[in-house]
């Protein structure tokens, strides 16, 4: 029986031990490049879960990742940057991961297959929110089991596998396969599958940040600016986009309370805080609307 794309040896491979360093990083490499490339077949349904996303966050929803081992790793690691990046707020995001979030090394595998420990965690999935599973395999415990109650719950599920037909897809409202091809090492999916995973997660929470009106020309403009690195790059948006000199920019970001859609509003001349905020509010929180409102851009 042939078993699944994600245990599959590389035929390429056979003898890497034997090889030179920079030949077996080569094939490490080649790897890697190839499971990104495999994430372009996904384009059509990574936009529609961008947009299931979005819709989430606008109507009060939740995003939920749900996964297990390496492919919990690259869900959280898009859900813990998401109120960084697009100033989302954390009880807006849970992450799911079988056995719980590693506060050390020790990851053990059994985990993954711990269905009563899944369906506890989907007791808390409601209406509105939005799971998205994630398992290399496709049919893995944990996230399949968490997928399967959330649509039951009323949720909208998005599932991420990297092998055709995979179970998991039964229960996805979207279902993206990414068709990596086999591993460097068989079966350590922490390789390509978790690197076009991450690529697909990315992808997603990207679009996401867009269709919100949190990306303005390429720079985060909902950002949270808690550290003196974000505090300086916040000031650098506000200038670049309202066109006024650092001074200017820092001045309304305090005005502003430092929220940089307020901040750059006040900057190109609208009247205190509270109108620009206003104009947001019209705008959905689209800052290049507001501004378009305000006669900004013509």
């Amino acid at each position: 029986m042939a078993l699944p794309q994600t245990e599959a040896v590389a035929t390429e491979c056979s003898g890497i031990d034997t090889m030179p360093e920079v030949a077996v990083l080569a094939r490490v490499l080649a790897g890697q490049k190839a499971a990104v490339a495999a994430v372009e077949s996904a384009m059509v349904p990574i936009a529609d879960a961008a947009d299931m996303m979005a819709d989430a966050m606008r109507n009060g929803g939740r995003l939920i990742y749900a996964a297990a081992g390496s492919s919990a790793l690259m869900a959280i690691a898009d859900g813990l940057e998401l109120g960084g990046t697009f100033g989302i707020a954390p009880d807006r995001i849970r992450l799911l991961m079988a056995g719980g979030l590693p506060v050390d090394a020790a990851m053990p595998g059994h985990t993954e297959d711990n269905v009563s420990e899944a369906e506890q965690a989907a007791k808390h999935i409601r209406h509105g929110d939005v799971v998205i599973a994630v398992t290399a395999s496709g049919s893995t415990p944990y996230p399949c089991t968490i997928s399967d109650l959330a649509k039951k719950a009323g949720a909208r599920t998005i599932g991420i596998a990297n092998n055709a037909e995979a179970p998991l897809f039964a229960t996805s409202d979207i279902a993206i396969h990414l068709p990596t091809p086999p591993e460097v090492i068989g079966g350590s999916t922490r390789l390509g599958a978790a690197t076009a995973q991450k690529a697909a997660l990315n992808m997603m929470s990207t679009l996401m940040g867009i269709k919100l009106g949190h990306v303005h020309d390429g720079m985060m403009v909902n950002l949270l600016a808690d550290n003196a690195k974000l505090r300086k790059r916040a000031a650098g948006m506000v200038a670049t986009i309202a066109g006024v000199d650092v001074a200017r920019a820092q001045a309304c970001l305090q005005a502003s309370g430092g929220v940089v859609k307020t901040a750059v509003l006040l900057a190109v001349g609208v009247e205190g805080a509270e109108n620009a905020e206003a104009m947001l509010d019209t705008a959905q929180g689209n800052l290049r609307a507001a501004l378009t409102a305000h006669g900004f851009y013509e």
